[in-house]
């Protein structure tokens, strides 16, 4: 890249929401004094326009979807809504299913094909489910081919589905977790899903007693196959975000900072890019892997090998996200945050997607944006 655009935001402290076409003068952030600036490569708009795609990211840190898309005079586009401790975020053109602290939160495009608000938004997600299952540390989720979404529930150490009269529906939990407890035993975090169907998940590392990840984030770490319960990959550091794409099983390896893929005759991790950050929430389009970087925390992400290769790279931690050639390992187009926000959780391409935003469900522009379906006497 030859040259970046840079963009300086000071949040204010009663902003549920906002939108900016970049480079602009403010845009709203997380709920706190402090500024956050936000740059990225020259290209990435071009290249969002170029895929025919929008990105969706999260930060429990700031409470905030983000959506990242562009317009048609070139700039970039950048939009985010309040929605506490949001966390694994599924979408498509249709629709986006997102995690937060405490509920499972289904969000519909409004628009018809032909239609745009404003002039210039081509997609509205508004929430219109958000289903309370209470404070179990909602990790990733994904969508069953039948239409039925599964979650990670990391409190406690199981994969999920939503029920009608009950927090949670259990249906998978690793071989080696004895009971179903609030302990978050294992640090079950990923999950990959392959033909409509969850297949793989990562853990910390294979704990059977309550916090007992936090001894083992060093090699600990493990991909297990939720189809047979074999552990097909173990001495990884701080495992997250397992995809399955273009007959590969990719993985973060967080605590090293690595992108890479399993071997799957030798249940070996083969790394293939290094990142410079706590690397945590990846997504693919064609050739290009989407991959979320943070800054390491302190006391959770700190003491890795993460820490010494960044030395000797005389580099310091990214917060924001990197866009890698599969091909050549290059990254082409970036974004990064810096300031009062230092962690991201979870990032998903939008296909078809140009320029979205979403209405949180605290802002005021949710209380009058009324859309109606079409009466069944029109049909």
């Amino acid at each position: 890249m030859a040259t970046k655009t840079k963009q300086e935001t000071k949040p204010g402290p009663s902003d549920t929401g906002a939108e900016t076409d970049l480079p602009a003068s403010k845009i709203a952030s997380a709920g706190t004094n402090n500024k956050i600036d936000v740059n990225f490569s020259s290209g990435l708009a071009q290249f969002l326009a170029n895929q025919n795609i929008s990105l969706a990211f999260t930060s429990y840190q700031s409470g905030r979807l983000y959506l990242v898309g562009h317009q048609d005079d070139g700039k970039l586009a950048l939009h985010e809504a309040l929605y506490p401790q949001a966390m694994g975020v599924a979408g498509d053109h249709r629709r986006i299913y997102l995690g937060t602290l405490t509920q499972l939160v289904r969000l519909e495009n409004v628009l018809a094909a032909d239609q745009r608000a404003n002039d210039k938004y081509d997609k509205v997600y508004v929430p219109r489910n958000m289903q309370t299952l209470g404070a179990i540390d909602f990790h990733e989720v994904g969508v069953r081919d039948n239409g039925v979404v599964v979650f990670v529930n990391t409190r406690y150490s199981c994969l999920c589905e939503p029920s009608l009269t009950h927090s949670f529906k259990p249906v998978w939990k690793p071989p080696f977790i004895s009971k179903l407890a609030p302990e978050d035993r294992c640090h079950l975090n990923g999950l990959a899903m392959v033909d409509g169907a969850p297949k793989y998940v990562t853990a910390v590392c294979r704990s059977d007693v309550v916090d007992g990840w936090r001894d083992r984030r060093h090699e600990g770490g493990l991909i297990i196959d939720v189809e047979t319960d074999e552990i097909i990959t173990e001495g990884l550091s701080m495992p997250h975000s397992p995809r399955w794409h273009d007959g590969k099983l990719w993985v973060l390896n967080s605590g090293t900072g690595e992108l890479g893929w399993v071997d799957r005759d030798t249940g070996r991790f083969q790394p293939h890019v290094f990142c410079p950050g706590f690397v945590r929430g990846l997504a693919f389009h064609g050739d290009h892997a989407i991959v979320g970087l943070s800054k390491p925390r302190h006391g959770r992400f700190e003491g890795l090998e993460l820490d010494d290769r960044l030395k000797k790279k005389d580099a310091d931690a990214w917060c924001g996200i990197q866009i890698m050639s599969l091909s050549s390992g290059d990254v082409v187009q970036w974004l990064r945050l810096d300031g009062a926000l230092g962690e991201l959780f979870d990032v998903t391409v939008l296909p078809g997607v140009k320029n979205p935003i979403t209405l949180g469900p605290q802002s005021k522009e949710v209380e009058s944006f009324i859309t109606i379906e079409e009466p069944v006497w029109n049909r």
